[in-house]
């Protein structure tokens, strides 16, 4: 490995070189570069590759030359609590929303339905409860979330963010109850 590095060390200098423009941090990263490459020496497919290989080493650990140094920005506390409590009130006036609409359902499916989301029944409990067996209660839940969403979907128009369901808009004045 020594004889190879020493090969390609120039060349990757003058790349780290191109991208740092401190010449310490330069040093440091074809060491960190050396040592990644040398300690991962069998994840090198072929010898072939080697060069390729180096300059991907040498790539990454720039980048996390640049990560470490860039000091990140905390947000302001009320932009953060705003958000959230944006996507709080929607989630509390939607959960108030969740049991009329399971009780609309058919009795064969609101009740499996009720006890696995909103009661945290496990399955087989489900199963045993209701007479079932563990593949047949699955399938049952499983069909009254289908039906459960189709429900949701033809009453109320939502809005989805990173968080899940951040708003919504009832689609139907009977809907607007909820």
């Amino acid at each position: 490995m020594l004889s190879e590095w020493q090969n390609h060390k120039a060349q990757l200098r003058s790349y780290v070189s191109k991208r740092i423009d401190d010449a310490d941090a330069v040093d440091d990263i074809l060491q960190d570069v050396y040592i990644k490459a040398s300690s991962n020496l069998h994840q090198l497919k072929s010898k072939g590759s080697l060069k390729g290989w180096l300059y991907r080493i040498a790539y990454n650990t720039i980048m996390d030359f640049y990560r470490a140094r860039q000091p990140l920005d905390a947000l302001p506390e009320e932009l953060a609590i705003e958000e959230e409590d944006v996507s709080t009130q929607a989630h509390k006036e939607l959960a108030q929303c969740l049991r009329p609409l399971i009780n609309e359902l058919p009795e064969k499916y609101a009740t499996p339905l009720r006890m696995a989301e909103l009661e945290g029944i496990s399955q087989q409990a489900i199963a045993d409860e209701l007479g079932l067996s563990l593949s047949g209660a699955k399938s049952r839940v499983q069909r009254s979330r289908v039906k459960f969403r189709e429900q949701m979907m033809a009453c109320c128009d939502f809005e989805i963010g990173q968080q899940g369901i951040i708003d919504y808009m009832p689609k139907k004045p009977e809907c607007s109850k909820c």
